[in-house]
């Protein structure tokens, strides 16, 4: 684990992992300490980076996304500028949940999610289609999903 941590700190970020929306004081009763050295720690925490920010965890399928597809892509050129402009390109595509370079068989795995297949298509044909040097695409879609779990092992 990194040096600037200690054990108290880790008990933060496991606690804030769990519910960000835990107040100071609820960290400081499970911590027994107080609310202020519980707050600096957090702001410290968060100024040098190991608390990125705070986010919601939604229901997909009761905003009416139903698709949950892995899709690799393998670019046609691997030149840095090529590899630069996907990367900007896909940021800015709302239904690319996800996206990973990555090593092996193919350049990039996407998580995508779309309202239903036709969705799903539309956005291959219409979207991820118009991005120049997309070489190969294949898609494979989630039937189950086991384990969804966004906290890291502390």
């Amino acid at each position: 684990m990194n040096d600037k941590i200690d054990a108290i700190d880790r008990k933060i970020i496991h606690l804030l992992q769990k519910d960000g929306k835990m107040k100071i004081k609820e960290v400081g009763q499970a911590l027994k300490m107080t609310n202020t050295p519980v707050f600096d720690r957090i702001k410290r925490l968060e100024k040098e980076g190991f608390i990125q920010g705070y986010t919601t965890i939604v229901d997909k399928k009761k905003l009416g996304y139903n698709i949950v597809a892995f899709c690799s892509v393998t670019l046609e050129k691997h030149h840095k500028e090529y590899l630069i402009q996907f990367e900007e390109d896909i940021k800015s595509i709302p239904e690319i949940a996800e996206c990973y370079h990555i090593a092996g068989l193919f350049d990039y795995l996407l998580k995508i999610v779309a309202k239903d297949m036709v969705d799903y298509q539309l956005f291959i044909t219409s979207t991820l289609a118009s991005l120049k040097n997309i070489g190969r695409v294949q898609s494979s879609f989630v039937m189950t999903e086991l384990k969804k779990d966004t906290p890291l092992p502390i």
